[in-house]
């Protein structure tokens, strides 16, 4: 096809879409979106290399790609750089600018590659027995730090290939252990741990020596696992020193948050050294100042507790002093930047149903925010340019450009369009934040939206989502697992409320719902959807279901047995149904026993107290529950549970299991069939 063709079809193309009928965002249009992420700025600023998550349907995943743009140019726009079959992912600049490392399952195992940003193939940098877990670039281009999944009596990285292959060729299947995790989010233990390595680079570089072992005879997992990446880890501006963090695995490692940073040489030779062990609780995501004088980190104060606050704290390296900067700022760090010239760090936040980006002065502690509404997420500076993904209710995150001192600049600049055209004919549902006298007559904050194709006058039926974690926020972000606008598509209204527990209203607030989470939170949630619905006529309170998982899913059975009349149906995933039996199966321990005042055994009473197996004989509501088989933290014996308890009394209910998704639903025909399951209850209920 010539290239005056291709200009008409795409001509034609949108001038079809731009007359085409309105719609609302359907599950299939949430499941094909393209995803953008890990935007990463080259050394001079001038571009930023970045990924794109698309979906093939077809073979039920998505693959991520590499793509840049230069932000020199007049107009720049979206560059692809790698078209693979296999993703590329976890891109980072050469010293110099002129290359881009990241890592890569195409040779037929994950190796680091590189590509030149001049033009050329990419070239693999490792050749590795194992599967390259994470990576880290040294400041100054000569040296890898690499995290590897082995066996830690294992001499090399061939000796955990071999005995993998072998425990892989095993007839009998069994595993005998002596202390927890036994398995872990959704994966039984086999003996490997992940261990960071580091290994030099030579002047073509490629890895040029055997990686020598960084974490020495330290028993933990670095990064940490299930989620922990390359974050966990640092060299110093001089590439002569890592820094990383790991808990000690020991007997304690299921009930323990007890992260600690240790310093080491980058090319070994010696045991790492403990820079915090005076903290029991939490320290992790070290990052050296531009000057190599300071190491920032985030820290939390209660051991035991992983929705503490994670405060920024500093420490001078030459006397080890350290002080927390902006102690009064009561948000919790999600992730942060040194600012290039040292004077300030970047950093983001839950903040009153947002997530924002801030500033905070390195030497004063003051806050200043760099975004508005909104959802600021991954993130990277360089001078004083900032590339941010941000997202919202309405869209899905694009990358914009800002100034790093929150100047200059009349407005953030949009980088990317993603889905444009797929959503070209697309109508979003307005929504808006509002606010209610809550439990403890505190203010408590939600968010209503209506149906993409709402009507002056009319009522609509509601989706009343309730959020997990419980530390966690349904706020003005966009979710491909729970999103409002798949059901303003559907025809439906949904209120979403941060009750009592919420993250980004101060740690007080969040703290509020440990050993009460059948009290304030169910208080908040009656409140504020009388609330919204006095204060939004459009909402039909008559019509109503209630959804939520993990927490929400819990709510869910709370709610069948304390607030049986409120309504026409529920949706539970993933859910806790008897608290005894989630004590004494779930595998991160530290949660549950903090929830609830300390063990089962020596605390029974703060278990029982909100426990939804005892108001079982109450449950009349219609739910559907759902559950992922493959979820090790809410395990698949408190679905059966709650389906037994509803199909006894003969309650109307159905129950999707999905043997291959852990506590979320990721492949995208399982969240294809879990969407289109949940929006026909809600039709079967709420438009007879």
């Amino acid at each position: 096809m010539t290239l005056r063709l291709l200009v008409m079809g795409a001509a034609i193309a949108a001038a079809t879409s731009a007359v085409a009928a309105p719609r609302g965002l359907t599950v299939e249009d949430l499941a094909n979106m393209d995803r953008v992420g890990s935007p990463v700025l080259s050394p001079d600023a001038s571009r930023v290399v970045y990924t794109v998550r698309s979906t093939n349907m077809e073979k039920n995943r998505g693959a991520t790609q590499l793509w840049m743009i230069d932000l020199r140019a007049a107009k720049p726009a979206p560059q692809q750089l790698t078209q693979h079959d296999s993703s590329s992912r976890d891109p980072e600049w050469s010293a110099n600018g002129d290359a881009i490392y990241f890592l890569s399952g195409r040779s037929g195992s994950s190796q680091v590659w590189r590509l030149p940003v001049g033009g050329g193939e990419a070239a693999k940098v490792t050749d590795l027995p194992l599967d390259v877990e994470s990576f880290r670039l040294s400041p100054k281009g000569d040296r890898l730090a690499l995290s590897f999944a082995v066996f830690r009596d294992c001499a090399d990285l061939a000796c955990s290939k071999k005995r993998g292959d072998e425990q892989a060729k095993n007839k009998a299947t069994g595993k005998l252990y002596d202390q927890m995790f036994v398995r872990h989010w959704d994966t039984w233990a086999d003996g490997r741990r992940n261990v960071l390595y580091s290994a030099p680079l030579d002047i073509s570089g490629r890895v040029s020596a055997a990686p020598v072992n960084l974490s020495g005879a330290l028993d933990g997992d670095v990064p940490s696992k299930p989620f922990g990446d390359h974050g966990e880890y640092q060299f110093s501006p001089d590439g002569k020193s890592i820094v990383f963090s790991v808990r000690v695995a020991g007997k304690t490692e299921s009930w323990s948050t007890n992260f600690d940073l240790y310093e080491v040489p980058a090319a070994g030779g010696k045991e790492p050294r403990n820079l915090t062990a005076d903290n029991p609780a939490w320290d992790t995501k070290p990052s050296f100042s531009p000057d190599g004088k300071t190491l920032a980190y985030v820290a939390m104060k209660r051991p035991g507790f992983e929705a503490d606050r994670f405060h920024m704290v500093l420490m001078d390296v030459a006397s080890g002093k350290k002080r927390v900067l902006a102690e009064s700022w009561d948000r919790s760090i999600a992730d942060y930047r040194w600012r290039p010239d040292g004077k300030a760090l970047l950093a983001t936040a839950d903040d009153v149903g947002q997530h924002r980006l801030f500033s905070l002065d390195a030497a004063s502690g003051k806050v200043t925010a760099l975004t508005g509404k909104g959802y600021a997420g991954e993130f990277d500076v360089r001078g004083d340019t900032v590339v941010v993904a941000q997202a919202s209710l309405s869209s899905g995150a694009q990358l914009f450009k800002l100034k790093a001192d929150g100047g200059a600049e009349p407005k953030a600049a949009q980088l990317t369009n993603l889905n444009a055209e797929r959503l070209a004919d697309v109508r979003m549902g307005e929504y808006e934040q509002f606010s209610f006298t809550g439990a403890n007559g505190e203010t408590v904050y939600g968010h209503v939206m209506k149906p993409w194709n709402a009507q002056p006058g009319q009522k609509y039926p509601v989706a009343f989502l309730v959020h997990g974690g419980p530390q966690g926020s349904f706020g003005n972000s966009w979710s491909y697992r729970w999103n409002p606008q798949v059901y303003a598509g559907a025809g439906y209204a949904t209120v979403f409320i941060d009750f009592h527990g919420s993250t980004g209203y101060g740690q007080q607030f969040t703290d509020s719902i440990s050993n009460d989470w059948g009290g304030k939170p169910l208080e908040d949630l009656q409140k504020g959807l009388a609330a919204a619905a006095q204060k939004f006529p459009w909402l039909d309170r008559e019509r109503s279901c209630a959804l939520g998982a993990s927490y929400g899913g819990y709510m869910m059975n709370w709610i069948a047995g304390n607030w049986n009349d409120g309504f026409r149906c529920l949706v539970n995933h993933d859910g806790v149904f008897d608290q005894r039996g989630m004590a004494y199966a779930t595998e991160e321990l530290w949660f549950t026993e903090r929830e609830n005042g300390g063990t089962y055994y020596a605390n029974p009473n703060g278990y029982e107290k909100f426990n939804p197996v005892h108001h079982v004989s109450k449950w009349k509501t219609p739910m559907l529950v759902i559950q992922g088989d493959l979820d090790f933290r809410i395990p698949t014996s408190q679905a059966l549970g709650t389906f037994t308890a509803l199909q006894r009394q003969g309650i109307e209910s159905k129950l999707l299991v999905f043997p291959d998704e852990n506590h979320w639903v990721l492949k995208p025909a399982n969240s294809i069939m879990w969407h289109h399951t949940v929006i026909n209850w809600l039709d079967s209920h709420l438009k007879k």
